[in-house]
């Protein structure tokens, strides 16, 4: 089990690869809905971010947790590991009393799949555990965009809506701030310290749930290294004596070399974000993060000649047909199409280290999956940039009761419970015997637990980054290992941790790069067709943004 992780395959728009995460299996589509009934902050809502003093004075107190000590510590940004078998008998607990008042709670999530029966028997026992009855208005994933506008717009809000970054676009920013509670004066400082779950959740996880100046959400942590992993069929580079690639000229040589269409058997799928972070691209997956200071200049991504050199090596891969068709046009899955053997190298997310070899655990014994170091374009040490501390976040309503709010808290500090308790087991794989089996210190879903325990509890609240695969520990210490290694070339940009809000009038002035990059890498467009976009860009209103996150930079710093 890898929580706080995401999935996707190449060729998604990059909504579509944050909403695909271990938690939801499906991607996000569909516009924005521009919530123009849903007004702004009540309290004061202003465009920009809190940090340095400010934040300070908001965040809770950091205790770390004592109650389980993982077998690989996190590092550089890294994931905590877990190697050891599950032994059931000797899980610790955590939340030793039931903090829940006995109220009831309504809590909107999205939901990926078919939503099980509320009274169920994981629900049942998840609220006898935090003493509190929680009601799932669970809704499709897929189109949860629209919902929240409509619920957001409306004067009927649940106690809790949970709403991950992916779907923070448009007016949802100021619909946060206007809408929901500010929980400070319950979490900050050593108030926390009631909850030590929520205590030992990482300070950067906090910082990036400060909305409008207040603490309002309850994030779900994640590494801050990247989660985008060039994965590699090390079976078939093993017998065939393939040499990993060190630099970019060395990929598209090896790629040549594996490439044999008439075998159907291609070097690569799409490797676009791949090649931003072996180029060194500032991030794409926050607009903030997409923002730096170089040589005292405010830069923004698209912008660079790191940029350009990353699109015009993947149009390279393209031209010299060494990635799949279906990749050019889109059609499949690209991990499919690796553990077909039909290509041996494809970029995707970190879960799917585990994710595919667990697949593929039943079918067959041959297959090993390993995923490369990230190297530098021209074979020096990489430039990776950090990711945010956090994806996704419950909110509480403003209007709701102090006593509601507790109720809240006391659930959220069991579901962000650490691996190796009583309340993460009942929390990620529900009641023994009824949800799952353990044999070998292995926990197994059966059809029940598959049904019931997803995608509920663990929209909450989540603990620190775990790695955790009882099934596959080897996986799992792979995975943080090659974490901790590309942590040690993680840098952090300058917005990094810090939750901005962009002045409306700047929502969609970058949207069309991603279809851009596509066109450009697949041949359809030019590399002068994207400096061309960038002109536009600064024309439209990219310098006047340039300038407002000068502005933001020197009024407030960093976070860091």
């Amino acid at each position: 089990m890898t929580p706080n992780a995401a999935s996707a395959s190449p060729g998604q728009s990059r909504r579509s690869f944050l909403a695909a995460t271990g938690l939801a299996t499906a991607a996000v589509t569909g516009g924005m809905p521009l919530l123009a009934a849903c007004g702004g902050a009540e309290d004061g809502s202003k465009d920009g971010t809190t940090s340095g003093k400010s934040a300070q004075k908001l965040l809770p107190a950091y205790v770390a947790s004592n109650v389980v000590t993982p077998d690989i510590p996190a590092r550089n940004g890294s994931a905590m590991g877990f190697t050891r078998k599950l032994d059931l008998a000797g899980l610790k607990t955590s939340v030793p009393k039931k903090h829940g008042r006995g109220g009831s709670i309504r809590i909107m999530s999205p939901f990926w799949g078919t939503p099980p029966k509320g009274d169920n028997a994981y629900y049942r026992a998840m609220n006898d555990l935090i003493g509190v009855d929680i009601t799932w208005q669970n809704q499709d994933g897929n189109t949860y965009d629209e919902k929240l506008g409509a619920v957001l717009a409306s004067s009927d809000l649940p106690d809790v809506v949970v709403i991950p970054s992916w779907n923070m676009g448009g007016r949802i920013p100021s619909a946060i701030i206007g809408k929901f509670a500010d929980l400070g004066p319950y979490l900050s400082g050593d108030g926390v310290k009631k909850y030590p779950n929520l205590a030992a959740v990482p300070t950067g996880a906090w910082q990036y749930s400060i909305f409008g100046g207040k603490l309002r959400g309850l994030p779900q942590p994640a590494p801050s290294v990247t989660g985008i992993v060039p994965f590699y069929r090390k079976d078939v580079f093993d017998e065939e004596g393939y040499e990993i690639p060190t630099t970019a000229d060395e990929f598209l040589a090896l790629a040549k070399e594996i490439t044999r269409p008439r075998a159907k058997v291609w070097a690569c799928d799409d490797m676009k974000w791949t090649a931003f972070n072996v180029f060194g691209v500032l991030s794409g997956s926050e607009k903030p993060l997409g923002w730096n200071l170089a040589d005292g200049k405010m830069v923004y991504r698209v912008e660079t000649e790191e940029y350009l050199e990353a699109l015009e090596w993947t149009r390279k891969l393209y031209a010299a047909g060494v990635v799949h068709p279906d990749a050019r046009a889109v059609r499949g899955t690209a991990g499919d199409r690796f553990t077909a053997g039909q290509v041996l190298i494809y970029n995707n997310n970190i879960s799917d280290w585990w994710g595919k070899m667990a697949e593929q655990a039943g079918q067959r014994s041959d297959l090993r999956i390993s995923g490369m170091d990230i190297f530098g374009a021209d074979g020096g040490d990489p430039t990776l940039w950090a990711g945010s501390p956090a994806g996704i976040f419950a909110f509480v309503n403003k209007k709701a009761s102090k006593a509601v709010v507790e109720d809240v808290l006391a659930a959220a500090d069991v579901t962000a419970a650490p691996y190796g308790t009583k309340e993460y087991m009942l929390t990620n794989y529900g009641v023994e015997g009824t949800h799952y089996t353990v044999e070998d210190g292995v926990p197994t879903k059966n059809d029940k637990g598959n049904q019931e325990v997803v995608n509920a509890y663990v929209m909450l609240a989540g603990p620190a980054p775990t790695i955790a695969h009882p099934d596959l520990p080897v996986i799992a210490e792979e995975q943080v290992k090659w974490q901790q290694r590309m942590g040690a070339f993680t840098r952090k940009s300058v917005f990094w941790g810090m939750q901005i809000t962009e002045p409306a009038r700047y929502t969609n002035l970058s949207d069309d790069f991603e279809q851009l990059e596509d066109d450009v890498v697949r041949g359809r467009r030019k590399i002068g067709d994207v400096q061309q976009a960038v002109s536009d860009w600064r024309k439209q209103g990219g310098d006047e943004l340039r300038d407002w996150y000068r502005k933001l930079h020197d009024d407030t710093g960093s976070a860091q």
